[in-house]
């Protein structure tokens, strides 16, 4: 008897520690039907304007929409498609209105309210898969641009949900790598760009933690810049 309650012990400690490594299931809940309450809104909104195979598209959640990219990088044809909020579902939602219109170029960051949200690692790492692959059939001619996702700031207090989550963030910025290895598409790594000396959010380049300052989003320009992304 006492062998088998050490026994049950032992399986209980290990699935445990299991669970909780990055890239194991997650038995936290989690919901892929969740949008934001103006995503329809904004959907809408983003089909009623027109398309042209000349446009940039820089497509995401709300750290993608906090900036005007056509006057951050100084140019008319880049398209704004973040919607603060959005997780991995959302833009396969809406990733038809994204690629109807044949674009040159998709700049992608998009996962971290999934992570927020409990979404277990490998339904994002799926999603990211579905992301490419349909944008892939759609438009074969878009030239596809991942973004590793940027480090958060624990010392902040306003999204509690989204700190203390860096071994997700790493894992999946990990496995995003080696996906777009395997699809041949573009990485910008911006996580190590943007951290302090202590691997969080360089507090110069964010307002809260999570979201970026006007330096976080200089700072980004500068990358995609020196990569000759937007060439």
């Amino acid at each position: 008897m006492i062998c088998k309650m050490n026994y049950l012990k032992f399986v209980l400690v290990i699935t445990c520690i299991f669970m909780a490594v990055p890239g194991f299931s997650q038995t936290a809940k989690w919901d892929s039907t969740f949008r934001p309450s103006n995503f329809q809104n904004k959907v809408n909104e983003f089909k009623s304007y027109p398309n042209s195979r000349k446009d940039i598209i820089f497509l995401g959640n709300s750290i993608t929409a906090g900036t005007e990219w056509s006057e951050l990088l100084n140019r008319k044809n880049i398209k704004n498609r973040g919607i603060s909020g959005d997780i991995t579902f959302g833009v396969l939602e809406r990733l038809d209105e994204v690629i109807e219109g044949k674009p040159s170029k998709v700049f992608i960051l998009i996962g971290v309210n999934d992570i927020s949200r409990n979404i277990p690692d490998e339904v994002i790492l799926e999603n990211y898969r579905k992301i490419v692959s349909r944008i892939k059939s759609g438009s074969p001619r878009t030239k596809i641009y991942f973004h590793t996702m940027l480090p958060t700031n624990n010392t902040y207090d306003k999204f509690k949900n989204h700190y203390n989550k860096e071994e997700h963030i790493l894992w999946l910025n990990k496995a995003l790598k080696e996906l777009v290895a395997i699809e041949k598409i573009t990485l910008i790594d911006l996580y190590p760009a943007f951290l302090d000396a202590e691997k969080r959010m360089d507090k110069k380049y964010t307002v809260d933690g999570l979201h970026l300052s006007l330096l976080g989003y200089a700072r980004w320009k500068e990358l995609l810049e020196s990569g000759k992304y937007l060439k």
